[in-house]
């Protein structure tokens, strides 16, 4: 078990920071650490809060390394695609040749870069890049009219001489 003391001078910023702060991560480990300061047990406080008993001890070793600062700071996981070293070439190639379909984008980007990507993924890297999908299809013909279906003359068909 971790043997935490918490500063008289972080109190009480802890004890108002845990309603007052707009975050609500930020508000949950304030939480745990003013539950810890009131001397409750660890599995009291994980009952409290609501956190699990890692999540609780990796805030007190948080505090601990870092003191109040360290546990204000907000580090979430966002992991970035290979593709962003490339994305300047691959802006430069589909803006000049913007793809038919995301499947030929994949290709031409794996062509491209070496990086073989799904349609997914090629689709939500594209969309990063500000790319728009747009629905293109084919122009119908013009249909015939009623005027032209009834004339004498047959529209489609190829005159035959009969001599």
């Amino acid at each position: 078990m971790l043997k935490i003391i918490i500063k008289e001078e972080d109190i009480a910023q802890i004890s108002h920071l845990r309603y007052n702060h707009p975050h609500p991560r930020i508000m949950q480990k304030m939480e745990v650490l003013y539950l810890k300061h009131l001397a409750y047990s660890n599995e009291e406080i994980c009952k409290i809060s609501g956190v699990s008993g890692n999540t609780a001890r990796n805030y007190f070793k948080q505090y601990m390394s870092g003191g109040l600062e360290k546990v204000l700071e907000i580090n979430f996981y966002r992991p970035s695609s290979d593709l962003q070293e490339h994305a300047s070439t691959i802006l430069m190639y589909f803006s000049e040749n913007p793809p038919t379909s995301i499947s030929q984008a994949s290709a031409k980007i794996e062509e491209l870069t070496g990086i073989k990507r799904g349609e997914t993924q090629t689709r939500k890297f594209l969309k990063s890049l500000d790319f728009k999908y747009m629905k293109v299809g084919s122009v119908p013909a013009k249909v015939l009219t009623e005027g032209k279906k009834k004339s004498k003359e047959n529209f489609w068909s190829k005159s035959f001489s009969h001599d």
